[in-house]
């Protein structure tokens, strides 16, 4: 639901919580692109627009080169409902695959190999996951859906056991809690205040594992989104900006220290960290012009230097509204996705490492979020 935070004013509508019995079917397109690694192959989780009921899930078999669309229903026939309304994450951890749809107001658990359900977790206008030791992680706006400067009701991190799905604690932080890292006994949240323009939040909040408590806060700017952790005790934290004269910006905390140390000039709606490099991407939106800023960039972790400023290179690769995006850990190969206009199927372009297109295929609506399955 990155929309409902990144266009503030526009009218959001009630969120549906699986109401509609929507049924898709399945499709499969054979790309031809193999490779045999330990990883085996991706899947793709589709936003669907809110309050449509229309989150889908893609999966790409290495193996075979084929792309899979809308899985969900096919894999699990005996349950009627659609995915839910709006995903917002999606990740693995063990053999379990983790779905959080935000305005269904609950995660998805299913098996990682073949995406048959499992259970669900229970919990209000859900947003990002991380997991560690056998439990899980997640972020909540807690209230509704609602743009109010004068929001009440704070957001908190649940803590769930990954062996019953039972959430056995909470946290309670600032308004609007979004991304959230895991270092050593440290939970890290960006806290965006995203309803409540234009008082937003600014902080990071620390959370203490061992006793479920936030211990501090670290001030950065406004509007906070995503977090990465990297190889050398550096925690990278993005901000949207406020959309008019504060723009989005890449920040950067020493965890050690637990203080805001730089910034990098770069706008960030999305990010995938190899190695030692950043790949970001900004889809910059303005009131003061009316239009998106679109940017691509790499940032270097080590140096803090932005190494490449457009590393799509092929004049043939047209993307309208980038949306997600990943780095193929052994090939290098590039994956971006398009949103297109929101409302009708997204497109993923599949780039090699010199940012050349290799093919595209058609999504679900509003394509997002991958995650990588491993052998």
């Amino acid at each position: 639901m990155k929309r409902a935070v990144i266009l503030p004013l526009i009218v959001l509508s009630v969120c549906s919580c699986r109401k509609e019995e929507i049924l898709w079917q399945s499709e499969t397109e054979n790309k031809g692109d193999t490779v045999k690694n330990e990883i085996i192959g991706f899947y793709l989780l589709n936003e669907g627009n809110m309050g449509s009921n229309k989150a889908t899930l893609d999966y790409y078999d290495y193996s075979t080169g084929v792309y899979h669309r809308n899985i969900y229903s096919e894999r699990n026939p005996d349950r009627v409902q659609s995915l839910g309304d709006v995903g917002n994450d999606l990740k693995i951890y063990g053999n379990r695959l983790y779905a959080v749809i935000n305005c269904s107001n609950l995660v998805e658990v299913m098996t990682a190999d073949s995406a048959k359900h499992i259970g669900t977790i229970e919990c209000p206008n859900c947003r990002y996951l991380r997991f560690k030791d056998g439990y899980g992680y997640l972020t909540s706006y807690a209230g509704p859906v609602l743009i109010d400067q004068d929001y009440k009701q704070k957001g908190y991190v649940a803590k769930f056991d990954t062996a019953t799905l039972e959430i056995i604690d909470t946290c309670h932080v600032g308004f609007q809690p979004d991304e959230l890292e895991i270092v050593g006994n440290r939970l890290y949240v960006a806290n965006s205040g995203g309803y409540m323009v234009p008082n937003y939040e600014n902080t990071v909040s620390v959370i203490d594992i061992a006793t479920m408590q936030e211990v501090k806060r670290i001030e950065v700017v406004n509007n906070l989104h995503h977090l990465r952790v990297d190889g050398h005790n550096q925690l990278w934290v993005t901000s949207r900006g406020d959309y008019y004269n504060q723009p989005s910006r890449l920040y950067c905390i020493d965890i050690l220290t637990e203080t805001l140390i730089d910034s990098v000039d770069v706008a960030v709606s999305n990010l995938w960290l190899d190695g030692d490099s950043l790949y970001v991407y900004g889809t910059e939106w303005s009131y003061v012009n009316m239009d998106n800023t679109i940017t691509y960039s790499i940032v270097n972790v080590l140096t803090h230097e932005v190494v490449n400023r457009q590393f799509i290179t092929d004049s043939e690769v047209l993307i309208t509204i980038p949306y997600g995006i990943m780095v193929h850990p052994v090939t290098k190969d590039i994956y971006v996705t398009d949103a297109k206009n929101y409302v009708s199927p997204g497109v993923l372009w599949s780039l090699d490492h010199n940012g050349k297109k290799k093919w595209t295929v058609r999504t679900g609506d509003i394509p997002a979020q991958f995650a990588l399955l491993y052998k």
